[in-house]
């Protein structure tokens, strides 16, 4: 079943988000108005890995959720910047590691029933430690963690943020298995 949809208004906007109230007609139910958050840049997230076979995470507080916990590096993509330019350039400032090679992953729409913030993973090896995060705000910590422990905080609710959940999930399962790593 397909939604018909009779036009849009915009509630709110910023660079970070929209918000639009969309007149549809949904089947079985009727004519309704509803939300729908639009983000106007594109999400890239990344899984980094070392040939120890360990994780760059960074540990970081979250004010909306007021919650600490690890997360892979992720974040926008610039206008006109390619989506692996914008992993390796969020990699690089939020870790202070540089990638050396950046492939791609998965994709998934995040909150589909309600937003079109779609999420594209990347696979980061071959980093090199340039130094210090250039952007402090990003995290309390940075630290390669081996799988074990990665297993232990995604299954314990030490690693609670929705597109890192996805990202390291889709890499320890189907992508290993499929790329017969498992």
């Amino acid at each position: 079943m397909e939604w018909a949809s009779y036009g849009r208004r915009r509630v709110y906007d910023s660079p970070w988000v929209e918000v639009w109230l969309d007149d549809v007609d949904i089947p079985g139910v009727g004519r309704i108005d509803h939300h729908v958050i639009r983000m106007p840049k594109p999400s890239v997230t990344s899984v980094v890995t070392n040939e120890a076979g360990e994780f760059l995470l960074i540990y970081r507080h979250r004010f909306i959720t007021g919650r600490w916990g690890w997360e892979v590096p992720a974040g926008w993509v610039d206008a006109g910047e390619e989506l692996a330019e914008a992993i390796a350039r969020e990699v690089e400032e939020e870790t202070g590691w540089r990638p050396g090679r950046v492939e791609p992953l998965t994709e998934y729409d995040a909150l589909a029933g309600i937003s079109t913030m779609h999420f594209t993973a990347f696979h980061v090896t071959g980093c090199t430690r340039l130094g210090e995060p250039v952007d402090v705000s990003e995290a309390t910590r940075v630290e390669w963690l081996p799988e074990a422990e990665v297993v232990r905080l995604l299954t314990s609710g030490g690693i609670p943020d929705g597109p890192s959940h996805a990202a390291l999930s889709f890499y320890l399962g189907p992508y290993r298995i499929a790329h017969g790593k498992a």
